[in-house]
């Protein structure tokens, strides 16, 4: 017992080889559903069955040099990904077929376009480059702005990649997937639509809304969706079987 007692537990929770628990050990099918229900229960099932295909892999495999094992890259892997490929040229070249692109006529270098916007995948820059709302009056400079608003848009522009390059450096978890870690898969989708949003505010010119409420919602949409996110993978976690899960990315040889 003394022995047992200072082993490291197993990344399943079961004894023995340290595989997967011994089915006299794991509760049924019924007490799994009875215990869970809605999202935690769909996600509980979908990990039980992932558990039983694994367990039945490894009762097949002579391979015992470390813990972890996967479907062959060939057919599974190849066929799955042709068919997505497949599938994604067939779209594209029916969208150029039936929709093809506009041409438009030659531009003129003597006149000055009325809108001028940079490539799709720079909005969220310019977006930044027009928070010029936001760049406050100060009174001791006598009502005007201590900064011009194209200098406070690109500092915002340093702000935000600054942020972005240094979350890496904040998070440094051994998690895989977000519902392990919900807060920084919040912050991923604060950032994902906070760059939508603020694409959109750079073409406000362009869009039917009234600017000001253009603006509340580039600010207050990323933290609804950041709160949802949170929300929805907290309430994963009581199906998700963390411990359980954790033997698909930790290598160690079985005992």
């Amino acid at each position: 017992m003394s022995e047992n007692n200072d082993e490291e537990p197993m990344a399943d929770g079961g004894s023995g080889t340290g595989i997967v628990a011994p089915d006299d050990e794991t509760p049924t099918w019924r007490e799994r559903k009875e215990r869970t229900q809605g999202l935690s229960r769909l996600t509980y099932e979908y990990f039980e069955r992932a558990r039983r295909e694994d367990q039945d892999l490894r009762q097949e495999s002579d391979y015992v040099e470390r813990d972890v094992l996967a479907f062959p890259a060939w057919p599974h892997e190849m066929i799955r990904n042709l068919s997505l490929t497949s599938f994604f040229v067939g779209m594209i070249l029916f969208l150029s077929a039936t929709l093809p692109p506009h041409i438009g006529p030659p531009a003129n270098p003597n006149s000055t376009p009325a809108v001028i916007l940079p490539d799709w995948y720079l909005y969220w820059s310019f977006g930044l480059l027009k928070l010029g709302p936001l760049n406050p009056d100060l009174s001791l400079l006598g009502g005007s702005k201590l900064l011009a608003d194209r200098t406070y848009g690109v500092i915002a522009n340093l702000v935000v990649v600054g942020v972005i390059a240094i979350v890496p450096f904040l998070n440094k978890g051994s998690a895989r997937r977000p519902v392990e870690q919900p807060f920084w898969a919040a912050v991923g989708m604060f950032g994902v639509t906070f760059a939508f949003t603020i694409s959109m505010l750079s073409i406000k010119n362009l869009l039917p809304m009234d600017s000001n409420l253009l603006l509340d919602v580039t600010f207050l949409l990323p933290i609804v969706a950041g709160t949802i996110t949170y929300a929805v993978l907290r309430s994963m976690q009581e199906g998700y079987m963390y411990d359980l899960n954790r033997r698909y990315y930790r290598l160690r040889p079985p005992k």
